[in-house]
């Protein structure tokens, strides 16, 4: 299993990294808090935004196994997307002048709109990416549109616990890869 590749990799100084990805990942069943959709979904989204060729190969292939092809496809479209929008809007949020904010984005995101999975499937995965990519504007943005469509604080904070440890793990592996030449 990709999941004991990952964990049997991870040095002895990041064994709370190890408890932790097979807490949010491989006891997630024992949670209830997300559907298999929605964690395998949360797992591919924060793999490729992680931009780590080591857990995404790792996880990628349980994801595809697991999730439909429409939402293997949405879960890839909501990294895709928000790789941009996390760097527009944040931007934005960060630039002192104001005026920014009032002008046209101009940018297509269509895939928000129709995403071809549930919308609030597809808002949790444009959420955990935001978290990894640090956009407090889109973080902002995405939590709301969950807490209108009634998702419990419990669910969304698991997204970016899901988000938390893939993106520690995959930092932590690059690292140990350029240390070992």
């Amino acid at each position: 299993m990709a999941l004991d590749e990952l964990k049997s990799a991870l040095p002895d100084y990041a064994k709370d990294l190890k408890l932790n990805l097979g807490s949010v990942i491989g006891n997630a069943e024992n949670t209830g808090l997300l559907t298999q959709q929605q964690l395998w979904g949360t797992v591919l989204a924060c793999a490729i935004a992680s931009r780590s060729p080591i857990v995404l190969r790792e996880l990628e292939p349980e994801a595809k196994a697991i999730l439909s092809p429409e939402a293997y496809t949405a879960a890839k479209s909501a990294a895709a997307i928000m790789a941009m929008n996390n760097v527009f809007y944040r931007t934005r949020h960060l630039l002192s002048d104001p005026e920014y904010g009032t002008l046209r984005a101009g940018l297509r995101m269509n895939v928000i709109g129709n995403p071809g999975v549930e919308k609030t499937d597809f808002e949790l995965w444009s959420l955990a990416v935001s978290a990894i990519n640090g956009c407090g504007q889109c973080l902002d943005s995405h939590e709301q549109v969950l807490r209108k469509a009634g998702v419990d604080r419990d669910v969304i904070q698991e997204a970016f616990k899901v988000a938390s440890v893939i993106q520690a793990v995959g930092t932590t592996l690059e690292a140990e890869a350029v240390l070992a030449g």
